[in-house]
């Protein structure tokens, strides 16, 4: 019967033909680190193999490209893509100290692999901040600023929120939201459409502000889909959802852009090709991005078709009334022109 023998652990354990390591570490209650959960998306459960390399599985696909990435040598396995057949291995684990088993202990639900630390997905990354706040800033009270802030970022967020995103942090009078995290099929349209939304509510928000400080709010916002990892991230006690990766350095960069060009709502070219059938797009730019090469075309979105009105949604009234009834059937016409008048939008961007 095959077996695996552990350092730094000094621990053997008997296994089936063709066991993953890793899983067989986890059945037996070796602390084995895995922080993608097991998908060769890192390298934190990577082993070197002492003796036995013979009886290890060849390198699929997926270990391969990470290994040549790094440039591992063939001894340096992945130990949730490596099985073990027909002999003795011999390995230490590379990636094990008190903060590895601390996390190790509070994920440990099972005997097998647990849910990924960080996953990886396509969404929408928006990007907003305030023209100009710092010099305004400078003019109000202390209190002032943190009542503009606040005020601003209370409408934006329903505005996300309504569009099925999530605002995941605040930087300054900035923020970045997050869209497509549970279903990412809408997740382009949602942004786009809560950016549109968002300049809508400056416009209503603003001459309040021009009353109280003779000042109107001015933002930009960049918006773009790509791969990410998302994750939690911070102390383990107060950790908070997040996402990393080049697609949200991207976001932010195409955010700055509106400076450059004068715009107010700039999105990428991955966003556009899935929304073209329904922005309103006033023009095209090409814009060279800080930390890329060459120029990159973005696109001014100003304006997006309003979304259908379903009739269930907007009555429940009993027929028994003669009066309900009359409401409905109105509710019921408006409802009839306003998807009608959707449609005519629809077809017009198609010209």
């Amino acid at each position: 019967m095959p077996q695996i023998h552990y350092l730094p652990d000094d621990r053997a354990i008997e296994i089936d033909d063709d066991d993953i390591i890793l899983e067989a570490s986890l059945r037996a209650g070796i602390p084995h680190t895995h922080a993608c959960g097991g998908s060769a998306r890192c390298s934190t459960c990577r082993v070197l193999i002492v003796e036995g390399l013979e009886f290890c599985s060849p390198r699929n696909s997926a270990e391969e490209e990470l290994a040549k990435k790094l440039r591992l040598e063939p001894e340096i396995r992945l130990a949730c893509q490596t099985q073990v057949a027909g002999g003795k291995v011999i390995l230490r684990r590379l990636a094990i100290d008190s903060e590895d088993l601390e996390s190790f202990n509070d994920e440990m639900a099972g005997n097998l692999i647990s849910a990924p630390v960080g996953q990886e997905k396509k969404i929408a990354i928006l990007f907003a901040d305030i023209r100009g706040f710092t010099a305004f800033a400078e003019s109000l009270l202390p209190y002032d600023v943190i009542y503009v802030l606040n005020r601003y970022f209370q409408k934006m967020g329903y505005v996300i929120n309504r569009n099925g995103g999530m605002i995941n942090n605040y930087m300054g009078d900035g923020f970045m939201a997050l869209f497509g995290l549970e279903n990412s099929d809408k997740a382009a349209e949602q942004a786009v459409r809560a950016g549109v939304e968002m300049l809508e509510e400056l416009d209503k928000l603003n001459p309040y502000f021009e009353t109280l400080y003779r000042h109107r709010l001015r933002i930009g916002i960049g918006i773009h889909c790509g791969l990410v990892v998302v994750g939690n991230l911070g102390e383990s006690k107060n950790q908070t959802l997040t996402a990393i990766g080049d697609a949200v350095n991207f976001a932010s960069r195409i955010e700055a852009a509106n400076k450059q060009v004068g715009t107010s709502l700039l999105i990428s070219q991955e966003t556009y090709e899935e929304v073209k059938e329904l922005a309103l797009v006033d023009r095209c730019v090409s814009v060279q991005i800080p930390g890329k090469s060459g120029e990159y075309p973005l696109y001014e979105v100003v304006g997006m078709p309003p979304l259908p009105i379903q009739i269930e949604e907007i009555s429940e009234v009993e027929k028994s009334s003669i009066l309900q009834n009359l409401v409905k059937n109105l509710l019921a016409l408006y409802a009839a022109v306003y998807n009608w008048m959707r449609k005519i939008w629809i077809q017009i961007r198609k010209l």
